[in-house]
């Protein structure tokens, strides 16, 4: 049998462990620098057909976790509307060379989440190129590093929600008109939502704030038979880190974790399609924890 995603091997060593190289880059960060390579199912995430004819917008859709899963989507039959900054546009359209080689239609959506009328218009345009719409993954964010409360500065909490707070209710608000009963909504928390590392608090606290509004919007939706649900990521390997975490961290990134190692966003990507597939028809506000083991409470 060839080596695919579903043969067995020791989950400990199938990827990259630390110490990684010393890297910095600047926000919003490229994959395409990072060493090692992130693994975002490019050709190791192998599609079973689990959401044929889905219709799916996925913000920060242009690396990362994102990637990872307009990739997997579109290898399990969805056609996929991808979110993403202005300056991202190069890694986004190679996201959409992958979709479209398994046959589905991809959208090319730029555009910064942190303005109303920007997320309002992404919706609007997602609908209009996919011709409706079944799927919305609510992904994109930033995640700035603040050492000490002494270093605090507004500025910096005003973005952090702009960028992961409201953009929930926002594209969330503009899409429930289009969601029919069997669509999904799925958010990206994060452990930091549950046990905050001292230097992420403006982050941490926006994670935490995912998980609860998932709960909350889960039960106002499922009334119209949308289920809303999310993911709750350890340390993944994404651009994130050369772009907003400090060498010294980035030398070890993910050592303490009881698996030793980073997630890669391939990794991530199983959850968000059974998240959106019918398998998960009775699975409403939660949030699936994928940590490499590190506990969530």
């Amino acid at each position: 049998m060839s080596d695919t995603m579903y043969t067995p091997k020791d989950p400990t060593t199938q990827y990259p462990r630390p110490p990684f190289p010393p890297q910095q880059q600047d926000g919003p960060g490229d994959s395409r620098k990072m060493d090692p390579a992130p693994d975002h199912g490019e050709t190791t995430y192998v599609g079973t057909g689990r959401l044929p004819g889905r219709k799916a917008l996925i913000t920060g859709a242009d690396s990362g976790i994102g990637r990872a899963v307009a990739i997997a989507y579109a290898r399990e039959g969805a056609d996929v509307a991808l979110s993403y900054l202005a300056e991202e546009q190069a890694e986004a359209e190679e996201v959409a060379e992958l979709i479209r080689a398994e046959g589905r239609t991809a959208v090319l959506l730029p555009g910064d989440l942190q303005d109303e009328a920007v997320d309002q218009q992404v919706v609007a345009d997602a609908v209009e190129g996919l011709g409706g719409l079944d799927i919305l993954v609510i992904n994109a964010g930033t995640m700035p590093t603040v050492d000490s409360i002494d270093d605090f500065e507004t500025e910096t909490l005003d973005h952090v929600l702009k960028a992961n707070i409201y953009p929930l209710f926002w594209l969330t608000k503009a899409a429930s008109p289009h969601l029919k009963p069997g669509a999904s909504i799925i958010t990206t928390s994060s452990i930091q939502g549950f046990v905050p590392s001292p230097s992420l608090a403006e982050y941490a606290v926006s994670k935490a704030g995912i998980a609860n509004w998932t709960r909350a919007m889960a039960q106002q939706l499922i009334e119209r038979g949308i289920r809303v649900n999310g993911v709750a990521p350890g340390p993944v390997w994404t651009p994130l880190q050369p772009a907003f975490v400090p060498n010294e961290k980035i030398e070890e990134f993910g050592s303490e974790t009881p698996m030793g190692r980073a997630g890669q966003p391939v990794e991530l990507a199983p959850a968000f399609v059974f998240l959106a597939s019918q398998e998960s028809s009775y699975v409403v506000g939660e949030t699936i924890a994928v940590t490499g083991g590190s506990p969530t409470h």
